[in-house]
């Protein structure tokens, strides 16, 4: 069963474990996933708008095509995980480790991050 349809807009989900968890194409507006174990999980073309997702394990999880405009990933955890064609317009993700995800398509320079990750990233993934 995907996660399309599903509404876990304005819910907490805090430190729960979510590993392998399919949202793909749900709605995640304003959702609140701090410190939630969410590795493997498929959040592929989920509507993340302005959710938190601060100190989150997102490694290994698919975030392609997920609308992400504002989300906050703060410290978040990313290795592994695919990125691609994701709406980036705004998300802090300052402190997290993604040099290894995949982040073709995604607009990544429109978001607010650490220096030596846009470093790497311009080198790996250059804007369009």
């Amino acid at each position: 069963m995907t996660g399309e349809g599903k509404d876990w807009s304005f819910t907490s989900h805090v430190g729960e474990d979510l590993r392998g968890v399919d949202l793909s194409g749900a709605n995640l507006r304003r959702a609140i996933l701090d410190r939630a174990d969410l590795e493997g999980a498929d959040l592929s073309g989920a509507d993340l708008r302005n959710a938190s997702m601060r100190d989150a394990n997102l490694m290994k999880a698919a975030l392609d095509g997920a609308d992400l405009r504002g989300a906050r990933m703060v410290k978040a955890r990313l290795g592994l995980s695919n990125m691609q064609g994701a709406r980036l317009d705004g998300t802090d993700m300052r402190g997290i480790r993604g040099k290894y995800a995949v982040w073709k398509d995604a607009n990544w320079w429109d978001s607010i991050m650490d220096e030596s990750l846009t470093k790497a990233l311009s080198k790996k993934w250059p804007k369009n």
